[in-house]
């Protein structure tokens, strides 16, 4: 029989010594070093699952191409199988406010472009491991789980939250080198977006730096081309991941209702019956949502600015710009590529016909790139009339449910960085994330000065 988390929880495991190393780019790297083999090849010129025109940073001219030729195009062959691409706006939203015919579901598939493996493939004896999370859900299991967590991002809770966000933020600033070159990813993007992961779950402070380490192995699609060996490590990875969850659930399950989240899921009769897969999927979700992104934008802000020192100079003469240039930083960043629906009837969409059971991807960074919607939408404007159009958190029912959190981040970053009067140049090396799903930077190497 299977048993949920609430009779898990009695169990109270062992303290053990966590796993830490190795990081995920790293363990990828190694393995495609010694299996070139592996790597997989991608034959259709706009199959955009390639992961080398991200990390080069030579996708805008594809995408370009094929909003020019129409607002969906079939992929027929990919490492990732066959799938449709959502390159416009207007398609996106529209395929977006269809939930029931494009389904989110896990069943089917979920939100990114990966296969589904087929019974057939699993050895005899062989377990199916998947992880459920209610951004891979469809209604009415995804209304009653989201619900349960969205209080923790209310205007409210965000009010609360500030000033604590404002003084570690500006802790970080002020213990900032100067004079000298250092990479902003490991000391500003990783650490206030791990810290403010570990106030949500209340999570032990010394351990915070496993939150990154579990983010970085849950949400890199690249993992799955290694084969079935690199998947077993990940799997191992997030079984730990879910056992560090077990333990704090099993402390908080004999306390008060507090205001983070493992205490909302522990009150909340739609997630405190979950299967361990489903506490997993759900950690994930919101461990890589709520670090990944936030993390990725605080180091694309610095990049753009940099990048159009027009807009850097418009930021620091006029800081009223702020909030718009939050708006834009994320259009322009957009630190989620893609989202994956799978049409479960068939279905004409813009004079196309896509079948039942067809797999069907949604560009965001495409959509964020429109022209007919976005004005010159390859540079950044902070002045940008529109800029809250864009598609970065989604679009219909499951519109990031932390979007507010995100804002109010990057927000206090660009105050802070305002009120302190402080220019960072990218001053060396700048190393992209390779992966079609994150967008985001490994290395962006930076030297503040005033102004």
């Amino acid at each position: 029989m299977e048993r949920d988390m609430a009779t898990l929880a009695e169990d109270k495991p062992q303290q053990k010594q966590w796993t830490r190393s190795p990081k995920a780019h790293d363990a990828l790297k190694a393995h495609f070093a010694a299996h070139p083999d592996d790597l997989p090849s991608h034959p259709h010129k706009w199959d955009t699952s390639r992961s080398d025109i991200y990390a080069d940073n030579t996708w805008e001219p594809i995408f370009a191409e094929m909003r020019e030729a129409g607002p969906l195009h079939y992929i027929p062959e990919s490492p990732f199988g066959p799938y449709w691409s959502i390159v416009d706006h207007k398609a996106i939203q529209h395929i977006e406010a269809l939930p029931e015919v494009f389904s989110s579901s896990w069943e089917h598939g979920g939100i990114t472009i990966l296969e589904r493996m087929d019974d057939e493939e699993f050895n005899e004896g062989e377990q199916r491991f998947e992880l459920p999370m209610f951004i891979a859900m469809d209604r009415p299991k995804h209304t009653g789980q989201r619900r349960t967590v969205a209080p923790a991002f209310k205007p409210a809770e965000m009010k609360r939250m500030e000033d604590q966000i404002r003084q570690r933020t500006a802790e970080c600033l002020d213990g900032l080198p100067r004079g000298k070159t250092f990479n902003w990813v490991d000391e500003v993007s990783i650490p206030l977006t791990t810290g403010m992961l570990a106030l949500l779950f209340d999570f032990p402070w010394e351990d915070r730096d496993l939150l990154t380490f579990w983010s970085d192995w849950s949400g890199d699609t690249e993992l799955m081309l290694a084969g079935k060996s690199m998947e077993e490590v990940r799997r191992n990875i997030q079984m730990e991941m879910a056992q560090y969850f077990q333990e704090l659930w099993a402390k908080k399950s004999g306390e008060e209702a507090g205001l983070d989240l493992i205490s909302m899921m522990i009150h909340s009769p739609a997630m405190n019956q979950m299967s361990p897969q489903e506490f997993m999927g759900n950690l994930v979700l919101l461990i890589v949502g709520g670090n990944d992104t936030t993390r990725n934008t605080m180091s694309g802000i610095i990049h753009a600015m940099d990048k159009f020192p027009d807009q850097r100079k418009l930021f620091e003469e006029q800081p009223d710009l702020i909030p718009n240039a939050v708006q834009e930083c994320i259009r322009y960043q957009t630190p989620l590529k893609h989202m994956r629906r799978t049409c479960t009837e068939d279905t004409e969409v813009f004079g196309q016909t896509i079948k039942a059971g067809d797999k069907v991807v949604l560009w965001y960074n495409s959509a964020n790139r429109d022209e007919t919607v976005f004005e010159n939408a390859t540079k950044l404007d902070i002045t940008r009339d529109n800029a809250r159009r864009h598609l970065a958190f989604g679009y219909g029912i499951h519109r990031c449910v932390g979007a507010r959190l995100a804002e109010l981040q990057l927000r206090i970053l660009l105050e802070e960085l305002h009120a302190k009067r402080m220019r960072v140049h990218v001053a060396g090396a700048v190393e992209r994330v390779r992966a079609n799903f994150v967008e985001g930077f490994r290395t962006l190497e930076v030297e503040v000065t005033d102004y």
